[in-house]
């Protein structure tokens, strides 16, 4: 059954059953206090929202998994109203984002295009996909590439056999078009499955370097094909959101919405150059990057994928609105 199913009636429940007792709004925050969430986010909506309403409502962030453990439930969070306002990755429910996951297909959106831009081009396309909730911020990622340990990935041949790391199920399909074998887990479960060698590698984009200390297990790194972009959320709970009075309602509806997202988007993307750039200069790492033909080769080997899959959604016009055309 899909999630969005039963998210109808939760919400019901959490509009009666979720007075704001305070005027601090609870940030449920999966990852630890550095992770660029917090700064990019949790900070600045706090910042902005005790700003607008003379210190009336803050936002406090509730990090490492503190308000309950594992990313996947997220979402379910902030319809209950365990917390207030939550971020994750449509990809760990990917069946409830169907058209939200267009976003993350490789060659979806082009490598110089801002994932913010194109996630709320589209919002008319995928609003629906976000029950129970007032979406906050919807960005994407840096690019992903290849992070790999004690393999160098050329072209779609070099990944024959190999265990890699994906998100969603989305991606597992785009891994074995690559010839790799898919092993979905949550990002916090990565650094101990390359470094015990559970999997050989991961798509992802490189902010994880730093982000989940990658760096410290990995050692080999592959940019330069359009592999997609992962996408997240932050969402409020509509029961946190209606029980606001006029005021701070107006406040969070001037946070929410593309410049949030911009914010994000462009510190994970930051936070990404950083780490690549670390990762290069340690003298330990192998850093490949393609050329456009080698990364052609790579577009070519999951077109079928990505063309089967916006189909199967019936995404042709959310794809076209988020490329702008």
């Amino acid at each position: 059954m899909k999630l969005k199913h039963l998210f109808a009636g939760a919400a019901v429940a959490a509009v009666s059953a979720l007075p704001l007792g305070a005027t601090e709004l609870k940030f449920a925050n999966f990852t630890p206090p550095f992770h660029t969430i917090n700064a990019s986010v949790i900070e600045k909506m706090n910042e902005e929202l005790s700003a607008a309403t003379d210190g009336a409502l803050t936002v406090r962030g509730y990090h490492g998994g503190e308000l309950g453990a594992g990313p996947v439930e997220q979402y379910v969070r902030a319809v209950q109203g365990v917390a207030d306002l939550v971020w994750g990755l449509p990809g760990y429910t990917s069946s409830q984002f169907e058209k939200t996951m267009i976003a993350e297909l490789p060659d979806a959106i082009p490598l110089d295009k801002p994932g913010y831009e194109a996630l709320w081009a589209a919002y008319d396309q995928i609003s629906g996909e976000f029950p129970g909730t007032k979406p906050i911020a919807l960005w994407g990622s840096e690019p992903n590439i290849f992070i790999m340990k004690d393999v160098e990935i050329r072209t779609p041949g070099d990944l024959q056999g190999l265990k890699v790391r994906v998100a969603g199920a989305t991606a597992a399909k785009v891994a074995e078009a690559l010839g790799a074998t898919p092993v979905q887990m949550p990002i916090s479960q990565v650094y101990n499955a390359l470094q015990t060698g559970l999997i050989d590698g991961v798509i992802t984009g490189a902010s994880t370097l730093s982000d989940f200390k990658l760096d410290e297990v990995a050692n080999s790194y592959t940019t330069g094909a359009n592999l997609g972009r992962l996408v997240f959320y932050t969402v409020m709970g509509q029961g946190s959101y209606d029980a606001l009075s006029d005021e701070e309602k107006a406040a969070v509806d001037a946070v929410a919405g593309a410049e949030l997202s911009r914010n994000a988007e462009e510190s994970w993307q930051a936070t990404a150059d950083a780490a690549l750039k670390a990762a290069k200069e340690s003298g330990d790492n192998t850093v490949i990057e393609l050329s456009d033909d080698e990364a052609q080769a790579f577009s070519d080997a999951v077109a079928d994928v990505v063309n089967g899959y916006v189909s199967e959604v019936g995404g042709e016009d959310t794809l076209a609105a988020m490329r702008g055309e």
